[in-house]
């Protein structure tokens, strides 16, 4: 699919991806650098070893101090990388890999970071969830702000929700 069969998003991404994730996020930078806002690429630009915690870091800083509306980070898996992202306060990463899971994490959970695995999926999939996540706006219903209130106590108290 040519870049001029998707439609443009208005918004601003900051990608990043390590070693693993290199291959799916130079992909994700041809097919979307156009099509953005702004696209921030978080690094790495080669695929010589690297740690994916350091670009989880990198995106997660770009939504935290407004710079980027939305993140979105490679590794191998996608694991790694989601694991990282969620231990930053603000952050709420999710893996997918698969398009209901990318939109509805938006929708029902306020999700700003979709997480890939490079190694697991391949580009034309990987464009699809993309789509997926770019196109979904929080809908913050009665049930879905309840819950997602719930995950930000969660965020701000730790295990000290227990006591509360």
């Amino acid at each position: 699919m040519s870049n001029s069969a998707t439609p443009s998003f208005p918004l601003r991404v900051a990608l990043g991806g390590d070693h693993a994730g290199f291959p799916l996020k130079s992909a994700i930078v041809e097919r979307y650098g156009s099509l953005l806002t702004s696209l921030t690429d978080c690094g790495t630009h080669n695929t010589e070893s690297c740690d994916y915690p350091d670009f989880a870091i990198s995106v997660s800083r770009e939504i935290i101090e407004g710079r980027a509306d939305k993140g979105i980070v490679v590794c191998g898996s996608g694991v790694g990388v989601s694991v990282a992202a969620n231990k930053i306060p603000g952050i709420r990463a999710a893996i997918c890999h698969d398009t209901y899971s990318a939109h509805q994490g938006v929708e029902h959970d306020d999700m700003n970071v979709l997480c890939i695995g490079g190694r697991i999926i391949g580009s034309e999939l990987a464009f699809e969830i993309i789509d997926a996540f770019l196109k979904a706006k929080y809908e913050p219903g009665e049930r879905h702000a309840r819950r997602l209130d719930k995950v930000l106590q969660i965020e701000a108290k730790g295990l000290g929700i227990l006591n509360a």
